[in-house]
């Protein structure tokens, strides 16, 4: 190599590095640090303060009363206790399946609503999701688990995506219009099946994010269903089986088991799923 080309060399090596530091946001922390003979099994978590929460600033709608939430300062401790609190499961001590997906699903959207309120009042997620520089709520804001610190897209991708179980898709909940509803109450094991279920069979009832025309032979579906797609199957026959026993309607169904439509993708609403926008709008 001649010592132009390694001077190149150097430079694209030192710029490469520079941009990597650069595009890297200031963390942002939740939960705590918990020494290892005080960790506990994801079973033994108690999402009961979690709920508690939902259930007061959470909707039918699944909107959420981000202006009630931030003002109560006592409610916003609740809030980073219940972070704390899970900040004591290790996921390497044995759990069943589906406290392991209650456990992440309610980590996942607990640690959203915490880097909403951080920015709140805002109008989307979106405002806070920088690609080159500065700070990536889904990237920089991390909760501790049993020592270890986990981010939103982590979680997503790397934790829940892996167990195999599409409509956590229908359950982890971003904080915009076109997310899945936020449940107003925190998933548990014993009822993660029903809960799963019935968020299904709400997310393909709604409108904008399902729609079936007979006549053009096409299903309109949420952008989650093109993103995802894989997630639900190895192709379209298969992907549409999956969803099928959700779908609202019997023709539709049969449409989907028969693979007989083609696909067309809803655009989405990154505005926040805040209950004091929706208000507005209705005035």
């Amino acid at each position: 190599m001649s010592v132009q080309s390694a001077r190149i060399l150097t430079f694209v090596i030192s710029v490469a590095a520079t941009c990597s530091i650069v595009e890297a946001g200031p963390t942002v922390t939740v939960g705590r640090n918990v020494v290892a003979s005080e960790r506990v099994s994801i079973e033994q978590i108690d999402h009961s303060q979690w709920d508690l929460l939902l259930k007061r600033y959470v909707d039918q709608a699944g909107n959420v009363n981000y202006t009630a939430w931030k003002r109560s300062a006592e409610d916003v401790r609740q809030l980073d206790a219940y972070l704390a609190h899970l900040s004591q499961a290790d996921p390497r001590q044995r759990a069943h399946r589906e406290a392991t997906l209650a456990f992440w699903i309610n980590a996942y959207n607990a640690v959203t609503i915490k880097g909403i309120l951080r920015e709140y009042p805002t109008t989307s997620i979106r405002n806070h999701t920088a690609r080159l520089f500065g700070y990536n709520i889904w990237k920089d804001l991390h909760l501790i688990v049993g020592g270890d610190s986990f981010y939103l897209e982590q979680m997503e991708h790397e934790i829940l995506r892996k167990m195999s179980e599409p409509r956590i898709h229908f359950a982890i909940v971003c904080a915009s219009k076109s997310c899945p509803k936020l449940r107003n109450e925190a998933y548990v094991a014993q009822n993660l099946e029903a809960q799963l279920t019935e968020n299904a069979r709400d997310f393909f009832a709604n409108a904008n994010n399902f729609r079936y025309d007979p006549s053009g032979q096409r299903f309109y579906l949420s952008s989650i269903l093109s993103w995802f797609a894989d997630d639900f199957g190895s192709d379209q026959a298969n992907q549409l089986g999956a969803i099928a026993p959700y779908l609202p309607i019997a023709a539709a169904q049969q449409a989907a088991n028969a693979n007989a439509v083609r696909l067309s993708y809803l655009d989405y609403d990154w505005d926040l799923n805040d209950q004091a926008t929706v208000r507005s709008a209705r005035r």
